[in-house]
């Protein structure tokens, strides 16, 4: 096996490893989110959300930007032989992500009551308040995440997201349970504000959890790592100042990029919040029209862009090296084989969910079912996140770090203008913000792909990674409603005809992209149980 093969089969590998991960989580999300829902409510979940929507932005803020500035930098310098000032980046890392995180942290604590105020969400206060230690945990957390990931290996991150979320899990449906029992306001049948922050508090033991499995790993391999580091020769020692340096100047402007989108976020709060207030809505109806927007609508239309996200994040060190070596060919490939299987996965999920969406939430909220029209307008809005997110995990991996946060703001700049415009008509209320984040992502993906292929000259091949895709979506779309209600003809129970269509449908896509060829060997390669699916379309003679 040569160098450049072993090289494509780790990528492949550790891109497949992330994206099982990435799978498992959150589906390990839907199944506590799925109690936590129903017990909050619309109205709590406007709550959570309104609460974690400021915990993700001081995130962002803090330490987003850094698994990917780290991994960046430490796979340059493992490239080139490096060992002591990869190992460095690390040592840096941790000392200015520990910082931002305390100095955020504080931050959060202190202006909590104004927070909840400013965002129209008093009820938010303790929610908001509980995230506050989380910002450090995770932090911390990001900087070991991005060391793993900029020496390939996606083990120790797979891991620790899949225990943080199983600890998040149990402990957030837990104290929500525990915590709505107490103290009930007058008017009040549960006590809302204490149970969502019950939730929020478990995405803090989650983390904690988490951040010991990556630390652990650390542990283990840390012997050799300060050996390889000591005996390594290397032209230059890089400062500590140096490097510092360079990881803020390589994870600003991809903090900037993704804060963009956060702060749209919390705009999108707060503007839905005071115009559903003033054409007529009160404030108990205007939080749980947010609720179904943040905790259906978002959650189900993230769920397919989080393998995407994955596959992004796993090539970015590759591409990174791959660009510093300047090996072209390699560069140009990886870009392909991400952006099809990007689209390969989140073209059939925006089909299906925008096809099933009354029926999914029928399905997964039974005692808060309401928003599916959410779905049905919105999911489009999957393709172009994903691309997006795609686009910018390629672009920050050739080193075009500035361009995702032009396209941000241009898709910013189009959401609030939207927003404004759609969400005081009564027909649509809330339901502009859903046309108005599908405008944001649209011009933002097609801003990021435009410069894509502009700066690195590749022609996409837009057949294979869109109109096939579409194809085989489209008779899987019309397959998966036809069976739902012939099912329901027959018998009328939601979730077994649900599921029963959402299977079929995947079945039918499978078939169709492999007939047309929009679904080859090296893509299948990529994704989780691939090999499985490689030996079974051999068996069927359609490979």
């Amino acid at each position: 096996m040569t160098g450049k093969t072993k090289q494509k089969n780790s990528f492949i590998k550790q891109a497949a490893i992330l994206a099982a991960a990435g799978i498992l989580v959150r589906f390990l999300g839907f199944v506590y989110r799925l109690p936590l829902t129903n017990m909050l409510g619309d109205e709590g979940n406007g709550i959570y959300g309104a609460g974690y929507n400021i915990y993700t932005f001081l995130l962002i803020l803090s330490s987003a930007g850094l698994p990917a500035a780290i991994s960046k930098l430490v796979s340059e310098r493992l490239a080139l032989r490096q060992y002591r000032n990869a190992h460095r980046v690390f040592q840096v890392a941790l000392c200015v992500s520990s910082t931002l995180g305390i100095v955020f942290a504080i931050l959060m604590a202190v202006t909590a009551r104004d927070l909840a105020t400013l965002i129209h969400s008093e009820n938010s206060y303790y929610a908001i308040l509980t995230l506050c230690p989380t910002l450090v945990i995770v932090a911390v957390m990001s900087v070991y995440r991005g060391y793993f990931q900029g020496m390939r290996t996606m083990v120790p991150t797979a891991i620790s997201q899949i225990v943080e979320q199983i600890f998040n899990a149990f402990f957030s449906v837990y104290l929500a349970y525990l915590l709505l029992q107490l103290y009930i306001p007058e008017g009040m049948m549960k006590n809302l504000p204490l149970g969502a922050a019950g939730g929020t508090m478990g995405t803090g033991i989650g983390a904690a959890a988490g951040l010991l499995v990556v630390f652990g790993s650390y542990l283990l391999i840390r012997p050799h790592l300060l050996h390889r580091a000591r005996v390594c020769r290397q032209p230059y020692e890089e400062s500590r100042k140096q490097l510092a340096k360079k990881l803020l100047q390589t994870a600003w402007p991809i903090i900037a990029g993704t804060a963009v989108f956060s702060m749209t976020n919390l705009i999108d709060m707060g503007m839905v919040m005071r115009i559903l207030e003033n054409i007529g809505y009160s404030e108990s109806e205007a939080t749980a029209l947010y609720g179904q927007l943040n905790g259906k609508y978002v959650t189900l239309t993230t769920l397919p862009v989080s393998i995407s996200t994955a596959i992004a994040t796993a090539v970015l060190p590759s591409i990174a090296a791959s660009n510093r070596l300047g090996e072209r060919k390699q560069v140009n490939r990886k870009m392909n084989l991400t952006m099809r299987v990007s689209m390969i996965i989140s073209v059939p999920a925006a089909v299906g969910i925008g096809a099933l969406g009354p029926q999914i939430l029928a399905m997964l909220f039974p005692n808060a079912s309401e928003g599916g029209i959410l779905l049905t307008v919105g999911a489009i809005s999957i393709l172009f996140l994903a691309l997006c997110q795609t686009a910018t995990g390629v672009l920050q991996g050739i080193g075009c770090i500035k361009v995702p946060v032009v396209g941000a703001l241009m898709g910013a700049v189009v959401k609030v203008v939207l927003n404004a415009v759609l969400i005081p008509i009564p027909a649509l209320n809330v339901i502009g913000a859903v046309l108005s984040t599908t405008g944001c992502y649209l011009v933002a993906s097609a801003f990021d792909v435009w410069m894509l292929s502009k700066i690195t000259r590749v022609r996409f091949d837009f057949g294979r990674i869109l109109l096939k895709p579409i194809i085989g979506s489209v008779i899987m779309g019309a397959a998966a409603l036809g069976v739902y209600h012939g099912f329901y003809y027959l018998l009328p129970y939601n979730t077994l005809c649900t599921l029963t269509a959402i299977v079929i449908g995947m079945v039918v896509y499978g078939f169709v992209m492999v007939l047309i060829g929009g679904i080859q060997e090296e893509d299948l390669q990529s994704v989780p149980m691939g090999g499985r699916m490689i030996r079974l379309c051999r068996k069927l003679h359609l490979m």
